[in-house]
């Protein structure tokens, strides 16, 4: 058994938070209404993955979660997204947008215990994708 097997045995923890922010785009190559430029409240859901408690008995706190994401979310609110890197070079999907905020908030908040295990992007109220690596 690797350590690595050894330390993943165990109970896991999922931590959950969300920011929002909002942004306009327009999707390139879409043939529908959305390639029309158009705004979305969006709301980002971030999940935190442990297998360790610190001395408190958390995994992380969610004031540190909820402040990385809130950082990534800050530098795309009442933005156009496609004028922002890399949404200048690819579209700004949902799905592209969840890729974008797990590598963000992973670059942010991964540490030896816990990492960033997936990102949900709501558009609206019925439509979100989810990202895991």
């Amino acid at each position: 058994m690797t350590d690595h097997s050894a330390r993943t045995s165990g109970p896991t923890y999922t931590l959950t938070t969300e920011v929002e922010f909002a942004a306009a785009h327009r999707l390139h190559g879409y043939d529908g209404n959305c390639a029309r430029l158009h705004g979305h409240n969006w709301r980002v859901v971030v999940e935190v993955t442990g297998t360790q408690l610190d001395s408190v008995g958390m995994v992380v706190d969610f004031k540190e979660i909820r402040a990385r994401a809130r950082e990534v979310a800050k530098g795309l609110d009442h933005a156009y997204l496609n004028e922002i890197p890399p949404f200048d070079m690819i579209n700004p999907t949902a799905e592209n947008l969840a890729a974008y905020f797990h590598r963000e908030i992973a670059r942010l908040v991964d540490g030896e215990t816990y990492q960033c295990s997936a990102v949900t992007v709501w558009e609206n109220e019925r439509s979100a994708v989810t990202f895991r690596p």
